[in-house]
């Protein structure tokens, strides 16, 4: 194993350069980022609605990271 990148190119120079991940790869993981959002978010209201405030506060705090993490996967070329 040498631990370079599958996905590297490499140049007649010898550089390597990422390529982008497809658009399907990209869409399938925003897709399922949405759903873990949507999931964090329902146990955000539940945990604020059953008196849960630092519950509440974290899994908000990881629905908006988890969109976070979605967008900035489909903005990546």
């Amino acid at each position: 194993m040498t631990g370079r990148d599958p996905r590297a190119e490499t140049d007649p120079d010898g550089t390597e350069h990422d390529t982008p991940r497809p658009m399907i790869e990209r869409i399938g993981l925003g897709i399922i980022a949405v759903i873990l959002a949507a999931l964090f978010g329902a146990i955000a209201a539940l945990a604020w609605l059953g008196g849960e405030v630092f519950l509440a506060v974290m899994a908000g705090i990881g629905a908006l990271m988890t969109v976070w993490a979605a967008v900035s996967s489909l903005r990546r070329g």
